[in-house]
This record gives C-alpha cells, structure tokens and sequence, in this order.
C-alpha cells in the first residue's frame, strides 16, 4: 500500500528487542494494558483477538477505577509477528460504527533491524479533513508516547 500525504499519517521508530517480544506486547491482553494508552492513564483490554475478524476492544481509566470506552475496534489482519490491521469504522461485534474522534485504518508493520525491531504505523482516514482532525488532536504525542511506552516495555521483557 501507498502512503497518502494528503490522507495518512505515520510514524516510525526502532525498538531495541526482537520482533517476537514487541508482536507479543502487542497480541496479549495483560502486556498491552501495560502501554497502550499513554501514561498516567490505565488501560483494560476487555477483547483481544489478533485474527482478522476478532476484535480489539479497550477501556480507559485516569484514576484506575472508573474505565470509560476508548477503542471498539475489528482487526483486518494479523500476520504473525509481521503485521497487525485493524479499524475502528467497524467495531468488535463486526457492525458498521461512526467512533469519535475519526474513523481510521491503522497498520502496524514489524521487520527485523540490527538494533532489535523496526516499528512503523501508519493510520490512513477517509478524508483529508479526518486526517488533519486526527493530526490536530494529537496524533504525534499521542501514538509517539504509546509507541515510547512500547519501547520501553517490549526493551525491558527482553
């Protein structure tokens, strides 16, 4: 697939663990609590199912107590230890959703590096307004500080 400037945004960093340790933090349910939403916020993983059609379902909370929906999502893909995709325009239980902030696609590509695990994410959106809507609340500090989180929890495991 084609990176679109005017649609995409991406992001790309090598974490310092193997590629198996970095797909695991991200396909169990107890290791992506640990860093999926950035700190000091806690996550719960109601549903994981890396397969395409299985569902990634999360809560968040910022005191620990109190979780609130964050992501109903449906994964499209997962091909073992290479590459995750899933959206959130079609929620956990396969029905067609309108998530808030914006609709996405996020693709998250693993390949081997010498240093540990080259990491990229690349998140497409239907529009060039959803895109610059999705930049401008954040998405650089926001996936930047869970891709950190990531690093150094895959780089701690290892």
């Amino acid at each position: 697939m084609t990176f679109d400037r005017e649609l995409d945004l991406a992001l790309e960093r090598i974490i310092r663990a193997p590629r198996a340790t970095v797909w695991n933090a991200w396909t169990d349910p107890s290791k992506l609590e640990q860093w999926w939403i950035p700190a000091p916020a806690h996550c719960r993983v109601d549903r994981l199912e890396p397969r395409p059609g299985g569902a990634l379902v999360t809560r968040m909370s910022d005191d620990g107590t109190d979780f609130v929906p964050h992501m109903d999502a449906c994964f499209l893909a997962a091909d073992d230890l290479e590459r995750l995709v899933f959206t959130n325009a079609i929620d956990g239980t396969w029905r067609p959703a309108a998530p808030a902030p914006v609709a996405m696609t996020a693709t998250i590509t693993l390949s081997d590096h010498p240093d540990g695990t080259d990491y990229r994410i690349v998140v497409r959106h239907g529009t060039p307004d959803a895109r610059a809507q999705h930049e401008k609340l954040g998405f650089a500090d926001g996936w930047g500080t869970v891709a950190a989180q990531l690093a150094a929890f895959a780089e701690a495991a290892r």
